[in-house]
């Protein structure tokens, strides 16, 4: 068995905060504008041979009480849809993760579509059937967890009445 692949240094750089969070301003703005024609594929990584889908989260912060919208990959479950709070293999969970799990109840956007959904952390037994499912979505998943020692949060985003 061959060890996992060890993180990239340069991915822990103080400048990348700052690119990434311009540049998902600019996919957000982008994604709103043509409601999902643009930025509505991620193509990076795994996601260049077999684009996966993107949607928009809208997220209370949990401290400011501020509204956020962060563009994130998708898969769905019968009506549920599911994104993984990766982070791309840091240490600590994204903002936006613990954003949700303090305010669950927000909208989601995908295409032209806007919905409300309930956020919940997946159960044990969720996430390790949802994992493969995910890893089939975008196989980059599987890269992040194995540079980090937090288990990567699956959440699943139920449809509500709004």
């Amino acid at each position: 068995m061959t060890d996992p692949p060890r993180r990239p240094r340069q991915l822990d750089s103080p400048v990348l905060p700052k690119v990434f969070r311009y540049m998902s301003r600019a996919h957000v703005r982008l994604y709103r504008l043509t409601d999902g024609r643009i930025g509505g594929k991620w193509r990076i990584g795994a996601g260049f041979r077999k684009p996966v889908p993107t949607l928009l989260l809208d997220h209370r912060g949990r401290k400011s009480g501020r509204t956020f919208t962060t563009p994130l990959l998708y898969s769905t479950d019968g009506p549920d849809v599911v994104v993984v709070a990766s982070q791309g293999g840091l240490p600590r969970h994204p903002q936006w993760y613990r954003n949700l799990v303090a305010h669950p109840d927000t909208e989601i956007q995908i295409g032209g579509r806007r919905r409300a959904v309930r956020a919940r952390t997946a159960s044990p037994e969720e996430r390790a059937r949802l994992w493969p499912l995910l890893v089939a979505t975008y196989a980059d998943f599987d890269t992040y967890q194995s540079w980090t020692e937090r288990e990567i949060p699956v959440v699943i985003l139920q449809p509500r009445t709004p």
